[in-house]
């Protein structure tokens, strides 16, 4: 059951999760383990910023290769697809992979299914992929031309139910009015946005609520909560509520589906792998870990699926070291939301709630760690973060480790305190 007398440790998945974990696996363990990263594509995706591609960024720009820091570390990278895990012979299969493991990190993220919705294929923009990306590019230079010839034209953004983190679509609402404003043509563009929250990126809070609802009201952007699309026919949205809203441009972010479903492990309807919430261990297979937006967790978000996989990492090398893990997943979720003029920063300490309406709430308890602050000088701390993850993956190293995130974090705490509550 093992390598050369090491414990085989299989990572599958190359984003947020996977790579964390195996970085931080290798740190941990350093040559006490065999670790195989299996990966679909040959580079790493920070995805938080493709929100900066519609506004003509290159997406090339985003991409790490898989290559080097594999290499460095130590690590077996194996490009292939995974689409079958049999936990009883300890085994993956997919494209181009048949691999035995005796530890399994699952870290194949999150997919979207638009066709959830009738009419959203069809007649949105979608914001998922580089693709999608540049398909807003074309869309949003067409809006500008069209304003600028003095043709009146309104933007629907539509948050529909099941989508697990619509953070890039506020940024995107609150970027596309501060471009429009720098085009010269906000006047003749009316920003409509419609959600099935009650609240306002409602996984986060009432003080994210507030901050949103007022941005909202000074840019002239009308908000409508508790909106749940039914269907989207050309120029108009339907909601079950009966109303319904025109638009010109729609633009959405579809509800989420697991990427990859294993019909092996325990899973919600949406595919979600069903884990214990402080080690990520998947239930009744203690040997198999799921990381990042491939699990259960309701909340989908880079900053979370790094503390997932860190937990991942200090559980699982604790097992072959015979320690305590130094950490468990609590997910506290950190965010910079970018406007252009401005940032928003927001901490938010999480808990379930065990009501699917609404499965995660703001921890009671979190007192001072519950913040939330708009300021010009969030905007370098975005760009910080845009550099240094890339820096620290290109390097083989876990994000949210070491000298230099301690330098950051600490910095993070300062700036927090004078420009958040």
């Amino acid at each position: 059951m093992m390598t050369n007398g090491q414990p085989r440790i299989t990572v599958v998945g190359g984003g947020f999760g996977g790579l964390e974990a195996a970085f931080y696996l290798r740190m941990r363990l350093r040559d006490r383990a065999h670790i195989t990263l299996i990966s679909d594509q040959d580079h790493f995706l920070f995805k938080p910023n493709t929100i900066y591609i519609p506004f003509g960024l290159h997406p090339d720009k985003l991409k790490v290769s898989l290559q080097r820091p594999t290499q460095k570390k130590h690590i077996e990278l194996v490009q292939g697809h995974v689409r079958e895990i049999d936990p009883i012979s300890k085994r993956v299969t997919g494209d181009g992979v048949n691999r035995p493991y005796d530890f399994l990190v699952v870290a194949t993220g999150a997919g979207m299914r638009p066709q959830e919705i009738p009419g959203l294929t069809e007649h949105a923009e979608t914001i998922w992929t580089p693709h999608d990306m540049l398909h807003l590019r074309v869309a949003l230079a067409r809006l500008v031309a069209d304003a600028s010839e003095g043709q009146r034209r309104t933007v629907l953004f539509l948050v529909p139910p099941n989508n697990k983190c619509a953070g890039p679509l506020y940024e995107l609402v609150f970027m596309l009015d501060t471009w429009l404003r720098r085009k010269h043509v906000r006047d003749l563009v009316d920003i409509t946005w419609s959600t099935y929250e009650q609240g306002y990126i409602q996984a986060f809070g009432p003080r994210l609520n507030t901050a949103v609802t007022g941005e909202f009201e000074e840019r002239g952007i009308t908000g409508y909560r508790g909106y749940a699309v039914r269907s989207v026919e050309e120029h108009t949205v339907t909601y079950a509520n009966g109303d319904s809203l025109p638009y010109d441009l729609l633009i959405s972010f579809p509800p989420y589906v697991a990427s990859t479903p294993f019909a092996s492990l325990p899973s919600d309807d949406r595919g979600f792998i069903a884990t214990d919430l402080a080690t990520r261990q998947v239930d009744g297979h203690p040997e198999i870990y799921a990381a990042g937006d491939a699990g259960d967790f309701p909340v989908k978000q880079a900053f979370l699926a790094f503390l997932q996989a860190d937990a991942v990492a200090e559980h699982l090398s604790s097992q072959i070291l015979g320690t305590q893990p130094r950490t468990l997943f609590e997910p506290n979720s950190m965010c910079v939301m970018e406007q252009f003029d401005k940032a928003t920063f927001a901490q938010v300490p999480l808990r379930l709630t065990g009501i699917p309406e609404r499965p995660v709430e703001v921890r009671p308890d979190a007192d001072g760690m519950y913040r939330v602050g708009s300021s010009l000088l969030w905007r370098p701390g975005k760009k910080l973060l845009g550099v240094y993850l890339p820096w620290r993956f290109n390097a083989g190293n876990p994000f949210h480790a070491g000298l230099p995130w301690k330098g950051m974090e600490a910095g993070l705490k300062v700036m927090s305190k004078v420009l958040a509550a």
